[in-house]
């Protein structure tokens, strides 16, 4: 018996009704149990995921596990057992819509989710997780479209026990479910081990969506999704919508740390911390989260959307928001290149210091090649007032070496060295070239407030979680055009003055 061909069938004491979706790991059904007289979903599993010896134990064993998981804040598992090769879950049925079709209908409307909301959501979520810590289960795949909002109010998780009972097969990398990889902790995806820091991360970035409408690590490929999620600084959420209040700021901050070890340690120390910035912030969180937009407005006529552990997807006209759930079949193919990847990255490493070492040689060549081109000239001239009056041609060419070192190694911390050198440059050629040494008098404040400013800009641009390595790199070559430019004048005006 095949997932497509359940339809009208009967699976253990349950009639399959209607499909309701398809997601990456396994086709859902609505389905009836005539003794109980009730409606609930059934989640089958794909067949190509079950064609390892152990499956069938780790199904038994994750399956019960995920029943006995009681919570008012997790999508309740009733049931689970094989039939003819289909390993189907027998999961409550609710209605309601998800976080995720909750989100786009803000985007759509140009709106922005209310922040009480937004704390009551994810107080709910931490309650569950906390809950299902508790008991050892992680889930691993924390989304927006497994947060499902009910119209009893409330925030319930999905999804339980689909990371655990796949995790084992080949649509893994290296046992880490291959979820959708915007949300997916660092460890997780490239390391392939969790625990609820990792969930907690992911909840992270959910909440970051949440306040600024994005995810913060976008990418054209899977593997470059995982590698900015390791690498890249968070871009403040602050930056991108100034009205998010600072407390909140700092609890995304927290949360998705690269370091597991400097997160939230657990759901209960993020559920304290969240309601504390609420408090901080002014912001009181409903008793119960208000009904989809879609059942109070006049736009759109009031339905009734079926919510299960899962979307239903073949339902939903949105292709994008469709193709938003777990990809199985993506887990194979990422994992030869996470591997790639990361040997790649570490070949990527030892380039950038070879080139970091080049660099250096090249601005020690180019200082001799810059006086031998000063002493040509004066040569050439008889103008060895070039010496005498551009002596700050130096600190130019010091200066532009440092760039150059600035530019190899896309440290923006180069930049106090470099600064300070080619702001002395400008200011000590002023002196050099007019003879004006007697101005230092009331001149001299330049100095410290080059220093100062250098210092402060550069900490201020560090701190900055959007300030790439690709704009140091910009920044430095910025800088060499200055030094070229500012070398030449000064060349120009000692044998002219």
């Amino acid at each position: 018996m095949t997932p497509s061909s359940l339809e009208g069938q009967t699976l253990g004491k349950y009639r399959v009704l209607e499909p309701l979706g398809r997601g990456g790991m396994a086709r859902v059904y609505r389905a009836y149990h005539p003794q109980l007289d009730r409606y609930v979903a059934i989640k089958v599993l794909r067949s190509d995921l079950v064609e390892d010896e152990g499956f069938l134990t780790r199904f038994r064993r994750e399956a019960r596990a995920v029943a006995a998981l009681r919570h008012s804040n997790i999508v309740q598992v009733f049931d689970s057992d094989v039939q003819d090769d289909a390993y189907y879950m027998v999961l409550e049925l609710l209605e309601g819509d998800t976080l995720k079709a909750r989100l786009n209908d803000y985007r759509v409307r140009g709106e922005q989710m209310a922040l009480g909301e937004i704390v009551r959501i994810l107080l709910d979520v931490l309650d569950g997780l906390a809950y299902a810590h508790s008991e050892g289960m992680i889930h691993r795949d924390i989304k927006p479209a497994n947060i499902l909002l009910t119209k009893r109010g409330q925030a319930v998780v999905a999804d339980f026990g689909i990371a655990h009972i796949v995790g084992g097969t080949r649509h893994t990398v290296s046992g880490a479910l291959m979820g959708t990889l915007s949300y997916m902790a660092p460890e997780q995806g490239l390391e392939g081990h969790s625990d609820a820091r990792s969930d907690v991360y992911s909840l992270g970035i959910v909440l970051y969506e949440m306040l600024t409408q994005r995810t913060p690590f976008e990418a054209d490929t899977p593997l470059a999704v995982l590698m900015k999620q390791a690498n890249d600084p968070l871009p403040l959420p602050r930056k991108i919508n100034p009205d998010i209040p600072e407390p909140f700021e700092r609890i995304v901050l927290k949360a998705l740390a690269k370091r597991p070890e400097d997160r939230y340690q657990s759901a209960e120390e993020m559920a304290r911390a969240l309601r504390g910035a609420a408090e901080e912030a002014g912001i009181e969180p409903p008793a119960r989260i208000s009904l989809p937009l879609s059942f109070t407005t006049a736009e759109a006529p009031s339905e009734s959307v079926a919510v299960l552990s899962g979307t239903a997807r073949e339902k939903i006209a949105d292709a994008e928001f469709a193709d938003d759930d777990t990809d199985a079949t993506l887990g194979q193919r990422l994992a030869a290149e996470s591997a790639a990847g990361r040997a790649e990255a570490h070949a990527e490493g030892k380039q950038e210091r070879g080139n970091v070492g080049r660099t250096i040689l090249n601005a020690i060549v180019l200082l001799v090649i810059g006086n031998l081109f000063a002493v040509w000239l004066a040569g050439m001239t008889n103008e060895w007032s070039i010496f005498e009056k551009g002596w700050p041609m130096e600190l130019c060419l010091a200066g532009l070496g440092l760039c150059m070192i600035m530019h190899a190694s896309a440290s923006i911390w180069m930049l106090i060295p470099a600064g300070i050198i080619l702001g002395n440059g400008v200011l000590l050629s002023y002196y050099a070239l007019t003879g004006n040494w007697d101005h230092w008098r009331f001149l001299w404040p330049l100095e410290p407030s080059l220093i100062v400013g250098t210092v402060w800009l550069t900490i201020r641009l560090a701190g900055r979680g959007d300030f790439s390595r690709r704009t140091s790199r910009l920044l430095a070559r910025a800088l060499e055009l200055l030094a070229v430019v500012w070398f030449i004048i000064v060349v120009v005006a000692a044998m002219v003055m």
